[in-house]
């Protein structure tokens, strides 16, 4: 018998223990006179414990304990009973399986880096292979804390039980000084702003804009802010910085009086982000960026799925993650922006659900569109929607808190603006979705 189309190598679901495995479920082109079976079971082996060709020590006891196991391999459309393979079924010719792989949890165990060497390495080279979702083992979940505060955690910090979060990107992205910084950060907060965060361009020491003294200035204007809304403001400073200073960057922030800690979470990597997470040390909320992640997903055929990347991001500690939606400047099915958010927030074994952070050109017309969709747990990022608002940041962020407690109350935002002027000048300058077109207010 050909040992690639052996049950060793081919159980079914039911054949195996799901606690004990990360099944991988990928999307595989393939030439129309390749065989797929043979293609999965190679592709699992070159993942696992063997190569291109068979080696003396890789012996079944070997495969049987460690190596991947073909789970499903299912043809896109279905072509059972259909002999006449030689139509055009796909780009350059191809057939498309969905493949469903189960990695043995023993490799790869409280290892991200190993999890993503085996699950995604060598084989993300092939021109089509895109990596659709991961179902993690029990056994593998386990190792990892997770997020430290999640939604409840973040609601309790700032004393909000009910209602969308508001949350504000201090603009320019980067190039201003402390000072610029807290005066625009006051303006913001004074508002109604709940957290606000700087770019995810700005991060720790820059020559024209010390973490400390960012920290500093921003925490004051934040307890001036206070004092005025009677409302607590979170400060998601961006701590994104080469791996050996990630920890010194944290302890300045909460050294200095800061509540809340940002990264960017594919470029200082997944490993960094937990060991933030799950250091007592720091005990403040992470809020989680998901920028050159994207370059990972944006491949119809190749690459990482943003399911996946949101549920590493939970996994390794993100209490906030930015969704991203497909209403603003950015591109994203639907489907994919509603995965993402339940990703966040449905049961993941005992992992604290993560605030969703939908942003990307978020204005106070789109607030009924997200309750809609993903109801009052969620944090509206804004950026120029506050603070490239007419009457300036200040107004911006009222507006948005106007168009939230429309929603909050059942009023409609139409109705809503007749009685605050921030919010009919916000109308008026960007429009509601559904109205307009409001991919018209951006370049990008």
């Amino acid at each position: 018998m050909n040992r690639f189309y052996s049950p060793l190598l081919n159980p079914t679901y039911e054949g195996i223990n799901p606690d004990d495995h990360c099944v991988a479920t990928y999307l595989i082109g393939m030439g129309r006179e390749e065989e797929p079976i043979l293609k999965a079971a190679s592709i699992g082996i070159e993942q696992t414990t063997g190569s291109w060709t068979d080696v003396p020590a890789e012996t079944d006891d070997v495969r049987d304990k460690y190596c991947a196991k073909i789970l499903g391999v299912y043809e896109v459309p279905d072509y059972e009973n259909m002999t006449n393979l030689r139509m055009s079924v796909g780009p350059d010719d191809k057939r498309f399986f969905i493949v469903r792989i189960g990695y043995p949890i023993e490799n790869i165990r409280n290892n991200i880096p190993l999890f993503l060497a085996t699950i995604v390495g060598n084989v993300a080279s092939m021109s089509f292979l895109r990596l659709l979702d991961v179902d993690f083992g029990k056994n593998f979940v386990k190792e990892f804390q997770g997020p430290k505060f999640g939604i409840k955690g973040i609601r309790e910090l700032m004393n909000i039980p009910e209602r969308p979060l508001l949350n504000n990107m201090i603009k320019p992205c980067t190039g201003y000084t402390p000072d610029v910084g807290a005066k625009l950060f006051y303006e913001a907060a004074v508002g109604g702003v709940d957290i606000i965060k700087d770019d995810e361009l700005l991060g720790g020491d820059r020559s024209f804009n010390k973490l400390k003294d960012r920290v500093k200035a921003n925490m004051e204007a934040a307890r001036r802010a206070d004092e005025v809304k009677g409302e607590k403001t979170l400060y998601a400073c961006n701590i994104t910085d080469e791996v050996s200073k990630l920890k010194e960057n944290a302890m300045t922030v909460i050294e200095n009086g800061g509540n809340c800690i940002m990264v960017d979470a594919w470029t200082i990597g997944l490993s960094a982000m937990r060991c933030l997470a799950e250091d007592p040390d720091i005990n403040v909320p992470i809020l989680a960026h998901c920028c050159y992640g994207s370059s990972a997903g944006i491949s119809e055929y190749q690459g990482v799925s943003s399911l996946v990347q949101t549920k590493l991001a939970r996994l390794c500690g993100a209490d906030i993650y930015l969704a991203e939606p497909p209403y603003g400047k950015f591109d994203i099915t639907f489907n994919k922006y509603i995965r993402n958010v339940t990703a966040s927030k449905s049961k993941f074994y005992d992992l604290k659900p993560v605030m969703p952070f939908v942003g990307g050109g978020v204005i106070p017309g789109l607030v009924p569109q997200f309750m809609d969709d993903i109801g009052y747990d969620v944090l509206l990022g804004a950026g120029a929607g506050v603070h490239g608002h007419p009457m300036g940041p200040a107004a911006g962020a009222k507006a948005f808190r106007q168009a939230i407690d429309a929603c909050m109350k059942g009023i409609s935002i139409h109705e809503a603006a007749r009685a605050h002027k921030e919010l009919q000048i916000a109308i008026d300058k960007w429009g509601i979705v559904g109205e307009k077109n409001i991919k018209d207010n951006y370049a990008l």
